[in-house]
């Protein structure tokens, strides 16, 4: 007999909020589970393992879209693994320009707050450089 668990059991052995389980079932990446006479929502142990699968691809920063292209090749004993690796590679493209671009931001506030004496004096050059025409 396979054990059902209730949301907040499912819950406790995903590792997801009771919210973000209805709303990965709401978005198709979780099948719709099936409902007690009293409305209670049932988890089987696949649906854990995906919302355990979900959990961990939403700490690396996969989004929702990549996450059902994840899913649908973990499920599919034919898969290629040159098509998971191309979602892996797309990602962490994606991720270096994001640090790229926060580390240039970085750079460009450590200027401009090493720029304002940041004393009682009205003038600032944030305020200047940051009302400066492109």
């Amino acid at each position: 007999m396979t054990t059902l668990l209730t949301i907040g059991d499912a819950a406790k052995a995903s590792g997801l909020s009771a919210k973000m389980i209805r709303h990965y079932e709401q978005s198709g990446l979780v099948r719709k589970s099936p409902r007690t006479d009293s409305g209670y929502r049932l988890y089987n142990s696949e649906q854990i393992s995906q919302l355990r699968f979900i959990r961990q691809a939403r700490k690396l920063g996969f989004s929702l879209q990549d996450i059902q292209s994840l899913l649908a090749l973990w499920q599919d004993p034919q898969r290629e693994s040159r098509a998971v690796k191309q979602l892996a590679q797309q990602h962490l493209t994606e991720i270096e320009a994001k640090i790229s671009e926060l580390q240039h931001m970085q750079q460009v506030l450590t200027s401009l707050a090493q720029s304002c004496s940041g004393d009682a004096s009205p003038n600032c050059n944030i305020l200047k450089q940051l009302a400066k025409p492109d």
